[in-house]
């Protein structure tokens, strides 16, 4: 029967010990939270724009579900970059202005973490165009993602 020395015995307990301290330390992390807060109009209603200050925190610059708050989030965000492709070559234009607005949010499927711009925009002006403007331009800007 092989021995195995000292110093291999601390070759081997060293990761062990290692990968046991990470464990825990992973455990008493705080869990990653999102601060919320209001949204205020931008400056210009450019697709881009909107969504650098309303969507990017989650979706990310680049719209691929890899923003600084989605770690955060309970279900990681879309990435929106792929829409077109896993609908069939066609981008869902209404599924995304109906989703973008909250218009289909089924209750059985529970609350979803993204806001419901519908009623954000609208809460930022009165004027029903300025929402359907904003919701549209975010839209077709998401449309331009497609395939990056």
């Amino acid at each position: 029967m092989k021995r195995i020395s000292t110093s291999q015995t601390l070759i081997l307990s060293i990761p062990l010990a290692l990968g046991f301290t990470l464990a825990v330390a992973a455990q008493d992390a705080p869990a990653k939270t999102v601060k919320k807060v209001n949204a205020q109009p931008t400056a210009t209603l450019n697709g881009v724009d909107l969504f650098k200050e309303y969507c990017a925190v989650c979706h990310g610059a680049g719209g691929k579900g890899d923003g600084p708050a989605a770690d955060a989030l309970k279900k990681r965000p879309a990435d929106l970059t792929q829409l077109t492709r896993k609908n069939g070559g066609n981008f869902p234009e209404l599924h995304v202005m109906n989703y973008i607005k909250g218009d289909d949010v089924v209750a059985a499927h529970g609350s979803r973490d993204m806001p419901v711009w519908g009623s954000i925009f609208s809460q930022m002006s009165s004027n029903r165009d300025l929402v359907q403007v904003r919701t549209m331009s975010l839209m077709k800007y998401i449309e331009e993602m497609q395939g990056r």
